[in-house]
C-alpha cells in the first residue's frame, strides 16, 4: 500500500490557551502574540537590524521556499531530456523558458500530428530545490499546481507528487493548508479556496518569531533591551520558549499527516509560543512494524519514534539544527556536539573505533537513515527516527494498518478522532470501508460526552454512499440556518445523487452563499439549474464562474452547451473548442462541437473530433454511430 500524502503539513506551541473544543488555555507572556495591535512588517524591516542573520536565513529550506518563476530560483534543466510522459491519459509534458518566462506546455500526440496542446506560464516555484522544484500558475488569483515537477537528487524531471496515479491536470487548488506551510502568510480572499490577493516570497521571520510591529516600534523609540541578560517580550525569541512550545512551533509545518481543524479554527490560527492542538491536531497512520514508513515531512513524528526523544523529554528540533543556517552549510560536527550533549564519555557510543572512522566518525551516518520517502518519489531525507540499527529491514507484514495516532495532542477526544478516521478515509484510503466503522464507532462514543455534531455523522453518511440517511439528518436544520459550507454541499450533492435536483438547490445556494468564490460549489449550483431546463440562470453562473477564472474547463463545456440550445452557434463554439484546449478527454464537449459543425454544414473538423474523442472511448456508441453517419 502506497500513500499518496501530496503536499500537507503542521505546526504549534503552548503555554496553554482556551481549546476552541472547550479546553482550558491561558495568553501567551508575549506582547505581540494573539494581539490585534501587533502586526506583521515583513522580512525587510527585520533585515534593517539583522543583516548577518538574514544572509544566512535565506539561503535556508524555509527561506528559499517559495519564490516566483525565475532562472536563478529553478534548479532544473532544461534539456533535451526535460520531457515527462503520463502513461494513464498518454499525455506529454514539457517545461521550457520562453525569454524569462517559465512555461510548461501539456501535448498529445497521434503519429506526427499534434491533436492537444496547452501552454501555461508559470509564476512561481515552490521548493528550496534541495529536493524538489514544484510549480504554480495564477488566475486571477486563484492558485493552481502545474503536473510536473523537478527532482533534484535524480536529476530528472516526473509527474508531481500525487500525480503519477491521479493526473488532475492543471487544476490541483493551493488551499490555505498547503501555502500556510510552504510560505509566508498570504492575504487569503475570503470565501474562497484557493484565490489570494498577494503571496509571500518564501518562510519569513515573523512566522517563527510572530508580529514584529511593537517589537520594531519600542527599537524605533530607543527602547532596546539586551536580549543577554533579558527577554524582549515584544517578539518571541523560540531559544526562550520550553521544550514543549518548540517543537510545537515546528510542527506546524514538519508533522505532515491527516490534519483536523478544531472548531471554528483555520491555518492562519496559530502563532509562536501557543498550542498546535488548540487549533488543530495531526494524525499519523500507524502500521506494524514499519520501522522505515516514513513521509517526507514527517520529521516531528519520526523524532518522537526515538529513544533520545522519549527517554530525555528535553530534545526539540532546535537541539540539533539552527533554523537561521542551512543544513547545507552546516558543519557535521555541529550534530556530532548535539549528540555529545547527552552522549557524554561515560555514555559513549559503543561502535568500534573502526566502525566509527569508516563513517567519518558521524552520528547521523550510523544512527539516521536516508530513506526514501513513500509520498514524494525520487527523494530521499534524513529519518528522524534516531535509533542503532538503521539497516533493520520492516518484516513482510508492513502494510499491517493499526490505527490513527495522535502526534501533537495525547488527549484527543473521541469526535476529533472520528473526524480524523473521516479525513484519512476521504483524501487516501477510500477502498477501505473499515475506516467508516472506525469513524461511527469514535463519533458514536463521542455522543456518550456532548451532542454529536450533525455534520460529521452527514460527512459519515455521505462519504458512505448512504444519501437516504444524510438527507434525513441534514433536512432536520433550513438550509439558510446551515453554517458549515461543508454540510450545505454535502446534503445538497445527496439530493443530487438521489435526482432530486429541486431539493438540492437550496442546499448548493447556502454553499455557494458561505463561499461565493468557491467555484465548484458554484458549477455544482449551475449544473443543477441545468438539469431544471432553467438555462437563463445557470447560464448567469457559470458566466460568473468564467470571469472569476475563464480556465474553468467545466463552466465553459456547460456554457458551450447552453449557448447551443440557444442556437448561437458562434458563441457555443468559442466556450466548447476552449473546454476542449482545457480539458482534452471532455469527449462531451467534442460531440457538442461536431454536431453544431454538422449543423453550420462545416464537415471538415468534425472527422478529427469524433476520432480524437473515439481515442479516449473507444467503445461509446454515439461516437460510433456519428462517425459512421459521417462516412456515408
Amino acid at each position: 500500500m502506497r500513500l499518496s500524502f501530496s503536499i500537507i503539513f503542521i505546526l504549534g506551541l503552548c503555554l496553554a490557551l482556551w481549546n476552541r473544543c472547550g479546553n482550558s488555555k491561558a495568553s501567551s507572556i508575549y506582547k505581540n502574540i494573539d494581539n490585534p495591535k501587533a502586526t506583521y512588517v515583513g522580512m525587510d524591516k527585520c533585515r534593517n537590524c539583522h543583516e548577518p542573520i538574514y544572509q544566512t536565513y535565506i539561503k535556508t529550506g524555509m527561506g528559499q521556499s517559495w519564490d516566483l518563476a525565475t532562472k536563478s530560483k529553478s534548479a532544473a534543466t532544461f534539456d533535451a531530456k526535460a520531457w515527462v510522459h503520463d502513461s494513464i491519459y498518454d499525455l506529454w509534458y514539457h517545461p521550457h523558458w520562453v525569454g524569462d518566462s517559465l512555461h510548461i506546455t501539456e501535448y498529445k500526440w497521434l503519429g506526427k500530428d499534434t491533436i492537444h496542446k496547452r501552454d501555461e506560464t508559470i509564476q512561481y516555484i515552490v521548493g528550496s530545490g534541495q529536493h524538489t522544484n514544484s510549480h504554480i500558475y495564477s488566475v486571477n488569483g486563484f492558485l493552481h499546481q502545474a503536473p510536473i515537477t523537478f527532482y533534484t537528487q535524480k536529476g530528472k524531471w516526473d509527474m508531481a507528487p500525487g500525480f503519477e496515479d491521479e493526473n488532475t491536470r492543471f487544476d490541483r487548488k493551493i488551499e490555505t493548508e498547503c501555502i500556510t506551510c510552504h510560505n509566508g502568510y498570504p492575504q487569503h480572499v475570503a470565501g474562497s479556496f484557493n484565490k489570494y490577493e498577494s503571496v509571500k516570497r518564501g518562510i519569513d521571520c515573523e512566522r517563527c518569531h510572530g508580529p514584529g510591529s511593537l517589537h520594531v516600534e519600542g527599537i524605533l523609540a530607543g527602547e532596546i533591551k539586551d536580549t543577554s541578560k533579558e527577554v524582549d517580550y515584544r517578539i518571541v525569541n523560540p531559544r526562550r520558549m520550553t521544550i514543549e512550545q518548540q517543537n510545537n512551533l515546528c510542527q506546524r509545518c514538519h508533522l505532515q499527516g491527516i490534519s483536523v481543524l478544531n472548531e471554528d479554527a483555520d491555518f492562519f490560527d496559530f502563532q509562536p509560543s501557543q498550542t498546535l492542538s488548540d487549533y488543530w491536531n495531526v494524525f499519523m497512520p500507524e502500521f506494524k512494524n514499519k520501522k522505515n514508513h516514513m513521509i517526507m515531512a514527517s520529521h516531528v513524528e519520526r523524532m518522537k519514534m526515538s529513544e533520545c526523544f522519549i527517554k530525555s523529554e528535553k530534545m526539540s528540533c532546535i537541539t540539533c539544527h539552527n533554523p537561521h543556517v542551512s543544513v547545507k552549510y552546516t558543519a557535521t560536527e555541529v550534530y556530532n556536539n548535539a549528540c555529545k550533549n547527552c552522549h557524554t564519555q561515560n555514555n559513549n557510543c559503543s561502535a568500534s573505533a573502526s566502525v566509527r572512522q569508516s563513517n567519518g566518525d558521524n552520528c547521523n551516518a550510523c544512527h539516521m537513515a536516508k530513506n526514501n520517502s513513500i509520498d514524494i518519489p525520487h527523494v530521499a531525507v534524513h529519518d528522524h527516527y534516531i535509533r542503532k540499527n538503521i539497516n533493520e529491514k520492516d518484516p513482510e507484514l508492513q502494510d499491517a494498518f493499526l490505527g490513527l495516532k495522535s502526534y501533537n495532542n495525547k488527549n484527543i477526544d473521541a469526535t476529533t478522532m472520528g473526524r480524523g478516521f473521516l479525513e484519512f478515509y476521504e483524501r487516501y484510503q477510500s477502498n477501505q470501508a473499515k475506516l467508516l466503522d472506525s469513524a461511527l464507532h469514535y463519533l458514536t462514543l463521542g455522543d456518550q460526552q456532548k451532542q454529536v455534531q450533525h455534520k460529521d455523522i452527514i460527512r459519515y453518511y455521505f462519504l458512505k454512499q448512504d444519501y437516504q440517511n444524510a438527507i434525513a439528518l441534514g433536512s432536520k436544520t433550513e438550509p439558510q440556518k446551515i453554517k458549515d459550507h461543508w454540510n450545505a454541499y454535502r446534503i445538497g450533492e445527496a439530493y443530487l445523487k438521489l435526482e432530486n435536483i429541486e431539493a438540492a438547490v437550496p442546499y448548493l445556494q447556502r454553499a455557494v452563499d458561505l463561499m461565493p468564490l468557491h467555484l465548484d460549489y458554484k458549477c455544482k449550483l449551475a449544473n443543477s439549474y441545468l438539469l431544471l431546463k432553467d438555462l437563463s440562470t445557470s447560464k448567469k453562473i457559470y458566466t460568473d464562474v468564467i470571469q472569476e477564472n475563464p480556465k474553468t474547463a467545466e463552466a465553459q463545456s456547460h456554457l458551450g452547451y447552453i449557448f447551443m440550445q440557444e442556437k448561437n452557434n458562434p458563441k457555443a463554439i468559442e466556450h466548447l473548442s476552449k473546454a476542449i484546449q482545457l480539458n482534452s478527454n471532455n469527449t462531451q464537449a467534442m460531440i457538442n462541437l461536431a454536431v453544431i459543425y454538422y449543423q453550420d454544414n462545416n464537415k471538415l473538423p468534425i472527422k478529427n473530433l469524433l476520432r480524437n474523442a473515439l481515442l479516449i472511448e473507444p467503445n461509446n456508441e454515439q461516437l460510433k454511430a456519428m462517425m459512421a453517419d459521417l462516412g456515408k
